[in-house]
């Protein structure tokens, strides 16, 4: 159970009345949630915890331009999670290679998630300022080589590039705001982050498909990072003032507490995982030499990782990386499993709905990204709904339970009821079903998982360790989903074409959109026998949407029926 001491140190927790044996910071609305903040200190809240008789580190204009410039960020980051979902087509049109689809929506959050806890340590080791700028620059860097990519190639590093800079964007915006605010209003400025983490993620597809669609060309879509960047520039260079959370302490001295070898092996297990689900099916046969290599090597990168973790092999207990001690506490893990799950049950919609559109009715990049507004909406409003309300009761396992449910019903319904003639509003009603399911327990965790450890120190632990759950099972429903598609799109599509003289190279190009050949200059017939394929092919991928579902489900129904005691933010 939480530490009654939290109360204390946070400023920001009261205990139920006749009860001290379990509450929890404040929370957040929508994501990123606020108690996020603990992971600004890296392993130390310390920090945070001295401005809480101090006034605001920034006054009048110059607060509200930090503010503006921070949340902009934010948006960014937001934005680019989701930004290729309505622009695959059009890239690959241009540079084919059609196996490498999945890369584009892989390719972000797998820089994020292989980097996030080394970047979280670092904030708590280095200057908070300038590790943010260099963040910044590293995702601008990544944007503009997308921008700019000669190649296919090109552009996936830009992407894998710009998630790593992505990640420290994310994190320097939570401790700029957990070392700039006050104890008391740090809440509110918490959850107004996650208001415009949101708003990016809802205009993502929007915004890349209106670029796709214009002369500016699916480029811009990358290259406005740069423009929105250079903006606010002069706010964190001559505004934003530094901050070093351990001074005095020498860089070569910071640099030994990092776990590198932790680092280097959960970046070797997250790249070869998305590599055999890559190659495998769609560029070489599973039982291909390549494929059982890279099925070796994630392997062995996997269970290095558990056991230098587990044993603390060139690091110790304190420095390593993965928070091995909260695997042992039940609850814990049923969270880290959920919150897998339902990063599952959003992210998967978000880039399939959309492809749906494309291909049945030819709709254009910003058409196909409206189609997903009510579903983006849904999930936001969801998760507000489950930010002001789970405090005021303090069970959690039913939201699970809900959200198990709704996302298995409206997964269940695009798996087995949607085809080419479906309409727009079986459409719509089966996106919200999903919305709900995906959104009302997104966040949960982040209140939840701090609650559950048994002294403050564990605190950014928790968070890290549900921050993991959730950016990692976005790049694992994501690359897995892509496997499906292009492996059954094809095998679909073959059956569906057989006879009418077709090669391959042909229908692997037809799975890249609906401008391919086999869609623009063949008879209705041979067209649309060949988008109930690729239907049939987009409705496969929700079977891991059911999967998740039905594994939330059961992790819900085992959870302990415990009540944790939160307090509601005046966020969103």
């Amino acid at each position: 159970m939480a530490n009654p001491e939290k109360g204390k140190e946070y400023g920001t927790t009261t205990p139920e009345p006749g009860n001290n044996d379990s509450f929890v910071p404040t929370t957040g609305t929508s994501s990123p949630d606020p108690e996020k903040v603990a992971v600004d200190i890296g392993a130390q809240i310390a920090p945070a915890a001295e401005n809480e008789a101090q006034e605001r580190q920034y006054q009048g204009l110059n607060w509200y331009l930090v503010c503006i410039a921070v949340y902009v960020v934010t948006f960014m980051y937001g934005l680019d999670n989701t930004i290729v979902a309505n622009i695959q087509a059009p890239i690959v049109e241009r540079f084919g290679a059609v196996e490498k689809l999945g890369w584009l929506g892989i390719g972000f959050p797998l820089g994020s998630s292989a980097l996030i806890l080394p970047v979280g340590k670092a904030y708590g080791l280095f200057n908070v300022k300038w590790l943010y700028i260099c963040s910044i620059i590293m995702f601008l860097a990544g944007s503009a080589l997308c921008g700019g990519a000669p190649s296919m190639n090109a552009l996936i590093f830009g992407r894998v590039w710009a998630g790593a800079g992505g990640t420290g964007m994310y994190l320097g915006v939570l401790n700029i705001l957990s070392i700039s605010t006050t104890i008391q209003e740090r809440p509110l400025y918490m959850a107004i982050t996650g208001i415009f983490w949101g708003l990016g993620c809802i205009l993502g597809p929007v915004i890349g498909g209106a670029f796709a669609d214009s002369s500016a060309t699916w480029r811009w879509s990358f290259y406005i990072n740069l423009i929105i960047a250079a903006v606010c520039a002069p706010v964190f260079l001559f505004i934003l003032k530094p901050f070093h959370p351990r001074p005095g302490v020498p860089i070569i001295d910071k640099l030994k507490l990092i776990d590198w070898v932790g680092v280097a092996l959960n970046i070797s297990v997250y790249t070869f995982f998305v590599l055999v689900f890559t190659f495998g099916g769609a560029q070489w046969a599973w039982n291909a030499g390549g494929t059982i290599a890279y099925f070796v090597l994630f392997g062995v990168s996997l269970l290095a990782f558990v056991l230098q973790q587990a044993f603390a092999v060139f690091t110790t207990k304190e420095n390593r990386l993965f928070p091995v001690h909260l695997l042992h506490d039940y609850s814990q893990v049923l969270l880290y499993i959920s919150t897998c799950c339902q990063a599952t049950n959003i992210f998967i919609p978000i880039y399939y709905i959309p492809l749906f559109y494309q291909f049945v009715h030819g709709t254009d990049g910003i058409t196909a990204a409206v189609r997903l507004l009510p579903f983006m909406f849904i999930v936001i409003f969801s998760c507000m709904f489950n930010g002001a309300v789970m405090p005021r009761f303090g069970h959690y396992w039913y939201w699970y339970l809900v959200a198990g449910i709704f996302s298995l019903i409206g997964g269940s319904l695009f798996f087995a009821d949607v085809d080419a003639g479906t309409s727009n509003s079986k459409i719509y009603g089966f996106s919200i079903l999903l919305a709900i399911g995906g959104g009302i327990a997104q966040q949960a965790a982040y209140s939840i998982s701090p609650a559950l450890v048994d002294s403050l120190h564990k605190v950014p632990d928790a968070i890290g360790f549900i921050n993991i759950a959730q950016i990692g099972g976005m790049v694992i429903s994501l690359t897995i989903t892509s496997s499906v598609f292009q492996n059954l799109g094809f095998k679909h599509l073959k059956a569906a074409l057989r006879g009418n003289g077709f090669t391959d190279n042909q229908i692997h190009a037809a799975l890249a959109g609906a401008k391919s050949g086999i869609f623009e200059s063949t008879s209705a017939q041979i067209k649309e026998r060949a988008t109930n394929a690729v239907v049939k092919a987009i409705s496969d991928g929700y079977i891991l949407v059911i999967t998740a579902a039905a594994l939330g489900t059961i992790c819900a129904l085992l959870m302990k029926k415990e009540k944790v005691f939160l307090m509601p933010t005046a966020g969103g």
